[in-house]
């Protein structure tokens, strides 16, 4: 991986680890050496431990530059923030300056590192510090973090009318939305994945502190538990209604799908979004208390699929392919017309298919006695109103499961390729 940005110190980033994590709790600096649980550890131990460092931060974290942004076909991590952000200042400059002061500090944090070279203890006791420190002792988690740009930053203040992409055309109003303005769109958006749940706030907080007089945050998502997986190597996790979600995602050992689906191609659109992907984010509040009266049957009728195996009715395994056509002894289909699973295959949507990435949320109590929980829906595709427009039109107007769940949010980004080794976020557009 290369070294994080131009404001380090020569130095390879150190890990978080590196001041508490490697010597136990209680480990400190302290002069020409560390006190580590009571024992002075000599200059002459110090290059080892740096090493031991790296090692292990190396083999905890995601790289942050490549030719596709980090956390989208990565490994679906355990934990998630999601902040959207509006752009506060009509400088150009400025956000440019931000965006490379972003890259820099998302480098640091991906790789173990605090967010600048000064961390926590480093800089002046008389000013509040760099980091505030509470990712200390922390490794990577395999933190990502993956900027989206929203349609409204193309409105004219940055000199980008011309360059926005026809992706981003606004989402229509689907059947039975109830989406709150405080919980939809933005000019800039952020998602931070990480199996620690510390190490994604810490990360987002950070951010955002870098952005004060630049941007302000709009809103923002937890999540745990991720409701897909994305690599061939992870099982599928449950939602909260109990289902294995996710069994047909798209996987990042198929390289083929990707590009049929995920990677904007060359012609697609403005080509400085070549090689980039276009991010639906939609908060669906999920109604548990009622579907917690619901029968077994009802509920496995609903989905589409056995709630134990994951099975398609009919078929012993969660992976074995859907019989859509199907009867059972009645004449009707074993999977109803209007089940989940039906609406949205590829073969109901002229095989199109989408990436996702959600995860689990509960933000408390809902004020009338429930819990105010669901799923944080995240999606990316080549083409949002030609895969995930006509797939969620038909859930809406004809899935069952739109009994239980309510779309109260929604955001539309598009997601500009990966970072090279000398670039900054986005500067594809902005270089």
């Amino acid at each position: 991986m290369s070294s994080p940005g131009p404001d380090t110190t020569g130095s390879p980033a150190m890990s978080r680890r590196r001041l508490f994590g490697l010597a136990g709790a209680g480990a400190a600096l302290a002069g020409a050496g560390a006190a580590i649980a009571g024992t002075v550890v000599s200059r002459s131990a110090e290059p080892a431990m740096e090493a031991a460092a790296r090692e292990e931060a190396a083999r905890d974290s995601v790289p942050f530059r490549g030719q596709h942004q980090a956390g989208i076909v990565t490994p679906a991590q355990d934990r998630l923030h999601f902040v959207a952000l509006d752009v506060t200042t009509t400088e150009r400059a400025a956000l440019v300056d931000l965006l490379r002061r972003w890259t820099r500090a998302a480098e640091r944090m991906t790789a173990g590192a605090e967010v600048s070279p000064l961390g926590a203890l480093g800089g002046n006791p008389d000013a509040p510090p760099a980091d505030n420190g509470e990712a200390l002792g922390l490794p990577a988690s395999q933190l990502t973090l993956t900027l989206g740009l929203g349609g409204s930053l193309f409105d004219g203040r940055f000199g980008l009318a011309g360059a926005k992409p026809a992706g981003l055309a606004e989402l229509p109003h689907f059947q039975l939305d109830q989406l709150d303005p405080k919980r939809s769109g933005g000019d800039l958006c952020i998602q931070a994945c990480a199996n620690d749940p510390q190490v994604a706030v810490h990360a987002i907080r950070h951010l955002v502190r870098m952005g004060f007089g630049t941007t302000s945050v709009r809103w923002s998502q937890l999540g745990f538990g991720r409701t897909s997986s994305t690599s061939t190597a992870q099982l599928t996790p449950r939602n909260l209604f109990g289902f294995k979600d996710g069994t047909n995602n798209i996987k990042a050992e198929d390289p083929a799908a990707l590009g049929d689906h995920v990677w904007v191609a060359p012609g697609d659109g403005p080509d400085w979004l070549t090689g980039g992907s276009y991010l639906v984010a939609r908060r669906i509040r999920m109604h548990i208390e009622i579907w917690d009266r619901t029968s077994l049957a009802e509920q496995e009728s609903i989905i589409g699929r056995q709630k134990g195996s994951g099975a398609p009715p009919g078929k012993p395994g969660e992976f074995d392919p859907s019989d859509f056509a199907m009867a059972a002894n009645d004449g009707r289909p074993l999977i109803g017309e209007n089940a989940h699973i039906r609406l949205a295959s590829a073969a109901a949507n002229g095989g199109a298919r989408i990436l996702r990435r959600g995860y689990n949320f509960v933000d408390g109590a809902d004020g009338s006695g429930h819990l105010d929980a669901g799923l944080f829906f995240l999606c990316f595709a080549r083409d949002p109103h030609r895969q995930f427009v006509p797939m969620q039109r038909a859930l809406a107007s004809q899935d069952k499961l739109m009994e239980y769940v309510e779309h109260t949010g929604s955001g539309l980004f598009a997601v500009p390729p990966g970072v090279g080794p000398d670039g900054f976020w986005a500067d594809t557009l902005f270089g």
